[in-house]
């Protein structure tokens, strides 16, 4: 017969592990402190981490994907998942020097910032302001955007853009899809159709024909 913890949920579930730890040894959990409720701001912390591994994890499922169809980096510009160092959890997206950092600006907060691999960024107060892509043609990068945590009643901690409360697979699909498009290289692209339409030209004229 199985025993009772080997039947017990494990994902998502962690908190009745500890709540029966506590019930068969009070003792233990009165001397080392388990158990007890967590404050506010831990809870903030260990889901700023958490939410900030699931949307790295996305990434990296997304440009395992995309990098499969690059032929090696012949047919696009691979995009690459960095870790930022000296941090617990930041991260960063790289391709055609254009970076898409995601960071832990401060207690309950997760920023997401576009900037160029290069000395032209200016940034104020954490913020890209007017920075130049060269790569594609705009004049601006989007500004610096954050993600809110808030802590319900029952200390269930959700994160929210503008007000409204989101997945991380849902920012995740929303900024990767945006770090492409401004990623992407325009002046490949316009070689690769020049070079197409200078076959269609050779085609037509071997056939007696003209663009």
């Amino acid at each position: 017969m199985a025993r009772v913890k080997d039947q017990l949920p494990s994902s998502g579930q962690g908190w009745i592990h500890e709540l029966t730890r506590s019930e068969i040894n009070p003792e233990a959990d009165k001397i080392l402190g388990l158990g007890q409720s967590f404050e506010p701001t831990q809870l903030v912390e260990e889901s700023t981490v958490d939410f900030m591994m699931e949307l790295r994890e996305c990434f990296m499922d997304f440009a395992r994907i995309l990098n499969s169809y690059s032929e090696n980096g012949t047919r696009f510009q691979e995009v690459k998942v960095y870790s930022v160092a000296q941090t617990p959890c930041d991260f960063m997206v790289f391709r055609n020097q254009m970076k898409l950092v995601f960071s832990n600006s401060a207690h309950g907060v997760i920023q997401m910032s576009f900037a160029q691999h290069n000395r032209s960024t200016v940034a104020i107060d954490g913020q890209l302001q007017n920075a130049t892509n060269t790569q594609n043609g705009n004049s601006t990068l989007p500004v610096a955007q954050e993600l809110l945590t808030q802590v319900g009643p029952f200390r269930d901690v959700y994160w929210t853009f503008q007000g409204d409360k989101v997945s991380a697979e849902q920012v995740a699909k929303f900024y990767f899809a945006e770090f492409i498009r401004i990623s992407r290289d325009t002046k490949k692209s316009k070689l690769n159709q020049q070079v197409l339409l200078e076959q269609i030209k050779n085609l037509l004229e071997e056939k007696g024909l003209s663009l």
